[in-house]
């Protein structure tokens, strides 16, 4: 990056290691120096919670407010009906709408977190294409946009080209997805001012295509810039885990289970991750990312306590770390690990211990269990599970029992009454 800018958003973008492209680094750059941006970033509402994938994009929008711009969150309710195609294998199931307002709904707490929303000028606003997209008609989109765009150039575009390339289906509703993104980025500006959209470095082609829409449509100059996509130094998607996505949402991922997953980073991602999600300066970040041996599992503690205290608040972060200690240091049972009830109806005569691990979420299958029993990766009350036939009754249950899988996945299984 030889870009030395002058406006302290695209600094710190570029000192923490935000920023794989822009559109125009000068123009926005000098915008940002006149006066307050509004930037936007749209999320779907395809699950009531965004994951820790999406925490690169919510940390953006939290930079931008810090830099004095207005952060736009944009809610796919419109989009979401349709889905987008970009990288996946298959079509999205289709949602209905209260399904959608539900998933809105759980996705808004967990941008009160980072953003701050209000009527000011540097107020975040929450906005829901929803607004523009249902009240469309179709000849008249045809029409006036989508005589915008050529069949041809769509079908460059690597999120279209890599499904075909498959010879997997693209149904006519998702080709219809970039266009209505692009869209989105024209109503935004022409209702909100909106000069820059952000997004992962897949979405590069999808926001040009809005910038050279607006432009096309009504004259006006935009811009956008991306981040880089993620994955861990081992080559894994940032975000997912063996037993699935670390969302955002205590009630879909508790907050001993989010410190859990910073804990557990690799020792070759600390400073870049203390740089992305947390607020450290960079100094720091990267003498924390330096240490090596017992010491760099001290800067892995910080990094969680860092992260989950922008999430989740400063006392989950302080009693999760406690429940790690007293997990970990002195072999004891937690108060705040992750937790299954079980009914003395649903123990009736007993239940079997596979069906215990695949229900806690600690193997995805009883296939999956009985391989983890078998390599002697799962313990009782930190003793040695080695009878995959176990049954577990109401007197086994007397009291909580820590069940483990490996060294770092715990969950307490108690009776509900």
């Amino acid at each position: 990056m030889t870009y030395h800018p002058k406006s302290d958003f695209i600094a710190t973008m570029i000192e923490r290691g935000f920023l794989a492209d822009c559109t125009d680094y000068q123009g926005l750059d000098d915008a940002l120096i006149a006066g307050i941006v509004p930037g936007y970033i749209g999320f779907d509402a395809t699950a009531k919670s965004l994951h820790v994938g999406s925490l690169i994009q919510i940390m953006t929008l939290r930079w931008l407010q810090k830099s004095g711009g207005k952060p736009i969150t944009l809610m796919g309710g419109g989009t979401t009906k349709v889905g987008d195609p970009s990288f996946r294998a298959d079509e999205r199931p289709l949602l209905t709408p209260a399904q959608i307002d539900d998933n809105i709904s759980g996705i808004q707490k967990v941008f009160a977190k980072y953003l701050d929303y209000g009527d000011g000028p540097n107020d975040a606003l929450m906005i829901n294409n929803a607004e523009w997209l249902d009240e469309l008609n179709y000849l008249e989109f045809l029409r006036d946009i989508g005589r915008h765009f050529s069949v041809n150039r769509m079908l460059s575009f690597e999120s279209v080209k890599s499904r075909l390339d498959r010879e997997q289906s693209l149904s006519f509703l998702e080709f219809n997805y970039m266009i209505l993104q692009a869209y989105d980025f024209l109503e935004l500006n022409r209702r909100y001012g909106c000069l820059v959209q952000f997004g992962g470095s897949d979405q590069w082609g999808n926001i040009v295509n809005g910038i050279d829409l607006t432009r096309r449509v009504l004259d006006h100059e935009i811009y956008g810039l991306t981040t880089p996509l993620l994955t861990t130094s081992d080559g894994k998607k940032m975000g997912k885990t063996a037993d699935g996505a670390i969302w955002l949402n205590a009630d879909m991922r508790s907050p001993y289970e989010f410190w859990q997953f910073w804990r557990n980073t690799t020792d070759a991602d600390v400073g870049r991750f203390l740089k992305l999600y947390t607020e450290m300066p960079v100094d720091e970040c990267n003498r924390l990312g330096a240490l090596e041996g017992q010491e760099i599992n001290e800067a892995k503690i910080v990094l969680a306590n860092a992260v989950t205290t922008l999430c989740h608040g400063a006392d989950a972060a302080a009693t999760a770390q406690e429940t790690a200690h007293e997990v970990f240091a002195k072999g004891g049972v937690g108060d705040d690990l992750p937790t299954l009830d079980l009914s003395r109806a649903e123990l009736g005569d007993g239940i079997s211990i596979v069906q215990v691990i695949v229900r806690s979420g600690l193997a995805k299958s009883g296939k999956e269990a009985k391989r983890l029993i078998a390599e002697h990766g799962v313990r009782i009350d930190d003793a040695p599970l080695t009878d995959a036939g176990l049954m577990l009754d109401a007197a086994a249950l007397s009291s909580p029992i820590k069940l483990s899988a490996g060294k770092k996945r715990h969950v307490l299984v108690q009776l509900s009454d």
